[in-house]
């Protein structure tokens, strides 16, 4: 991989992020577009470091409030019942899932899964979940004929059953195409919160994920044409990137409609069926490197 390369893929990692589009499947396309060789599902773990890395700066102060008052929970009752402490559990139960099908699906995350067929699919279904969802959600917000506005949950109405909802939605972002951020916020708006709630816990939900993925997916780095240098390099783009995206995303959702996402979605999946129809992009784009 050129430093080139890595400069356009960290940006791409850094400017999708966050977004309801999938960054794993971008990173795959933009390869396969330009002519590279797939940057492969190690490469695609260790750079949302740097994304996540935006996380935890962003959300520091809740962090440190959880994280607080989580350990103090272990040792006093009384803590037990405090909302931050909840969230700390509620983050660890809703983690569960990806975990466990991450390790058990490794061979599959690797393979099968980059199949830009499946990409395509996943663009178009999920584009179709979400549209659904924030259909319902701007229903309840504003009132539809002959409807009131219906109060949607808060974090503070988080229980295990959502959380661990929440975290089998994330697990669907092995996928490449479906967009943790996507799959999380369309489950949270299906079960009844905000948009800002379901982008929340979203976001705190993908911070063991993602950090223990980019941890075991160390070893691989240096194997194929991705070596360590450009790799370290694109994580640094990606985080300088993402950290002005989810500070304008979490301001976007605030007041705009999904929409604009879902019928990207919705395009870029058409488009790559057509392209793969007409033998004009291969399937397996890049994959004969590895």
């Amino acid at each position: 991989m050129s430093w080139f390369e890595s400069f356009i893929l960290g940006l791409v990692q850094g400017l999708t992020e966050f977004l309801p589009i999938s960054s794993s499947a971008h990173l795959r396309l933009t390869a396969a577009f330009a002519g590279w060789e797939d940057p492969g599902a190690a490469f695609t773990a260790i750079t949302q470091i740097g994304t996540e890395a935006a996380v935890l700066i962003y959300f520091r102060k809740d962090i440190v409030r959880i994280i607080s008052a989580w350990f103090r929970s272990l040792t006093d009752k009384a803590m037990r019942g405090d909302h931050d402490a909840q969230m700390g559990w509620l983050v660890i139960v809703g983690s569960i899932p990806i975990g466990v099908l991450g390790v058990t699906l490794k061979d599959q995350i690797n393979g099968p899964f980059r199949d830009l067929r499946l990409i395509a699919v996943t663009l178009i279904v999920m584009g179709i979940v979400l549209g659904i969802a924030d259909r319902l959600a701007a229903r309840d917000e504003t009132g539809a004929r002959h409807r009131a506005i219906k109060e949607r949950k808060s974090l503070k109405d988080l229980s295990v059953r959502d959380g661990l909802i929440f975290g089998f939605c994330q697990a669907m972002a092995l996928v490449p195409g479906v967009s943790r951020s996507g799959a999380t916020i369309s489950g949270g708006l299906l079960m009844g919160y905000t948009r800002e709630a379901a982008a929340r816990y979203s976001f705190l939900l993908a911070i063991p994920a993602v950090l223990a993925s980019g941890a075991y997916e160390l070893k691989d780095v240096g194997e194929g044409h991705v070596s360590w240098g450009p790799t370290f390099f694109a994580t640094v783009i990606a985080f300088a990137v993402g950290y002005a995206v989810i500070a304008w995303f979490m301001k976007f959702i605030s007041t705009k409609s999904f929409m604009p996402f879902v019928i990207y979605r919705i395009l870029l999946g058409i488009a790559l069926f057509i392209l793969i129809g007409t033998d004009t992009l291969s399937p397996h784009a890049g994959e004969s490197a590895h």
